[in-house]
């Protein structure tokens, strides 16, 4: 019995200093795990968004969506703008739906569609106003229309919007 804890314990050394040499490898060129955001930067301040797509109302779901999202996150704490160390500005620039199926009967009938929301994101900084992020993302989702078109794109909508959440969350924690 006392062999093979000797093969164990020589077994995991070899495995232990292995796992350290990647370990600080990765500390050596800048790699750490959590976020990327400079120090300091804990709450942020995410005011309605800007609307710009074409699509009514698109800005309300997908300014409530984020916010859920950084809240579930958890990198960043939301709050009011007297207590932001951060901004976030979003656009949103682009609403479309693409057709991805059509009915094998009629061309002209789409029996899936694609939709997309696309956005300008905007981290800054409120002590001197300067940009420490910036990207454009989309958010999209796939439905198939039961019904007529405007009620089945309500019904994706939510879906779209939470992507879009989670891609600009994802672009404003994880930036390089």
């Amino acid at each position: 019995m006392k062999t093979i804890y000797r093969i164990y314990a020589l077994l995991s050394i070899p495995a232990l200093c292995a796992g350290l040499l990647l370990n600080s490898g990765c500390a050596a060129f800048g790699y750490r795990v959590g976020t990327t955001l400079p120090p300091g930067i804990e709450v942020v301040h995410v005011p309605s968004f800007e609307n710009k797509s074409g699509e009514p109302r698109i800005d309300l779901g997908a300014t409530q969506a984020t916010i859920a999202q950084i809240q579930r996150d958890g990198t960043l704490t939301i709050g009011g703008i007297d207590k932001a160390d951060v901004v976030l500005l979003v656009v949103l620039t682009d609403f479309s739906l693409t057709p991805l199926r059509y009915d094998s009967d009629t061309a002209t009938s789409t029996r899936e569609y694609r939709m997309t929301i696309k956005a300008d994101v905007k981290l800054v900084r409120q002590l001197d106003k300067t940009v420490i992020a910036a990207s454009s993302v989309k958010g999209e989702t796939e439905f198939v229309p039961t019904g007529d078109l405007s009620s089945a794109k309500r019904d994706a909508l939510p879906k779209a919007e939470e992507d879009l959440a989670h891609q600009i969350v994802k672009s404003v924690v994880e930036f390089w």
